[in-house]
């Protein structure tokens, strides 16, 4: 892995800072957390100034609608739109980071040429449908059936924790193609339109109070055969691709974000008098160390994916794994810099501490991550 920059990527980095600088100024006010289709439009705006200004897609393979870009340029693009405080993802995250990057390296050309550019244009928003209610942390066993009637699915079940179903287009489905085979290998990945008839989206509210997840009810849902990424009965190899991009490199920015965070959190304990705390002080230094190691492995992550064609190895696990907790502890330390005022939901950071209480469940619990490190990097025997 090679950590310097060329004067090719200093003179890149530099260009995008100007554009930032130009740009940001310029958008609009962030709509509020529950109007979810004033944020829709908001996130999608955002996408669109990136792809007119050439930085969509910026590290997608350019036969897949992006730049092509070494994964240091990728990089310094996250860098920089991060400190400039620039919009995330946002509701463009399952697209960008999740499915659009599956359909790049799974999908047929006409499936890639179908799907991958209204999502770097800013046009189609994607959710993702593999959580179910009885299936726990045991993705595979989902129980959301599909048969085929002709050139279509029929699809019955639900789906949990569907984030941004109420505003996508697409769904990024599981669902269970062969019920005579063993859990693992009767299992299809589908693209399924959310506009189809028979489908029921019920908002979830969290802890925090906001809705962008939901429960998604099917009824016999159609869903085209050529809908289908990889072939049928093969779609946890296709999900194993899915999750290796949700957990290698799709925390990418958010490692950046907490590193900002963090210089946020001792300038407000200097500012409070809470700078005087010898404990706490040497906990942020400590969280400090961590979320540069944090972003060491994750140049790791980043160069493995390009050596391996793109798609990231089970490395993620172990970024995942400690990203989760070393996220929960950042804003534990918020809490002891705040005080009383941690309990505010009307202050910065506390609803980001609430929000990263999900950490160790979402993308695949901290359990599930220690079986993968310890199976797959450890060559450990698998549990009984």
């Amino acid at each position: 892995m090679d950590l310097s920059y060329s004067a090719e990527d200093e003179d890149f980095r530099a260009r995008l800072r100007a554009w930032l600088g130009k740009v940001l100024p310029g958008l609009p006010a962030k709509p509020s957390a529950d109007d979810w289709p004033g944020r829709r439009a908001y996130d999608l705006g955002w996408q669109r100034l990136l792809y007119d200004a050439g930085y969509a897609g910026l590290h997608w393979p350019v036969d897949a609608g992006g730049r092509g870009a070494t994964p240091t340029r990728h990089l310094i693009f996250l860098e920089e739109t991060e400190k400039a405080g620039a919009p995330y993802v946002g509701a463009n995250f399952v697209g960008l980071l999740h499915a659009g990057p599956t359909i790049a390296a799974e999908g047929s050309a006409r499936q890639r040429a179908r799907w991958l550019p209204p999502v770097l244009r800013g046009e189609e928003v994607w959710c993702q449908g593999f959580s179910e209610p009885d299936a726990g942390s045991d993705l595979a066993s989902l129980r959301t059936r599909a048969w085929r009637d002709g050139d279509d699915y029929v699809v019955s079940g639900s789906k949990i924790w569907t984030s941004h179903a109420e505003v996508a287009d697409w769904c990024e489905l599981l669902v269970r193609t062969d019920v005579e085979a063993p859990k693992h290998r009767g299992i299809t990945w589908l693209a399924m339109p959310m506009d189809a008839p028979g489908i029921t989206v019920r908002p979830l509210r969290t802890l925090a109070g906001s809705a962008e997840f939901a429960e998604v009810f099917l009824d016999e849902v159609r869903v085209p055969v050529a809908n289908r990424v990889g072939e049928e009965n093969d779609g946890w190899r296709v999900t194993m691709v899915t999750l290796s991009f949700e957990r290698g490199t799709a925390f990418v920015g958010e490692v950046v974000a907490c590193r900002r965070v963090l210089g946020e959190l001792a300038r407000e304990a200097r500012k409070n008098g809470r700078w005087d705390d010898v404990p706490l002080r040497r906990r942020l230094g400590r969280l400090n160390a961590e979320f540069r190691a944090l972003w060491r492995l994750t140049q790791w992550n980043v160069s493995e994916s390009e050596r391996s064609g793109g798609v990231p190895g089970v490395g993620g696990s172990v970024f995942k794994l400690r990203y989760s907790q070393a996220r929960q502890e950042l804003y534990d330390a918020a809490a002891e810099v705040l005080g009383p005022e941690a309990l505010d939901l009307g202050r910065e950071w506390t609803v980001d501490r609430l929000s990263s209480l999900s950490y160790t469940i979402a993308a695949g619990t901290s359990q599930i991550q220690r079986n993968i490190v310890a199976e797959r990097i450890l060559g450990l025997p698998k549990g009984r």
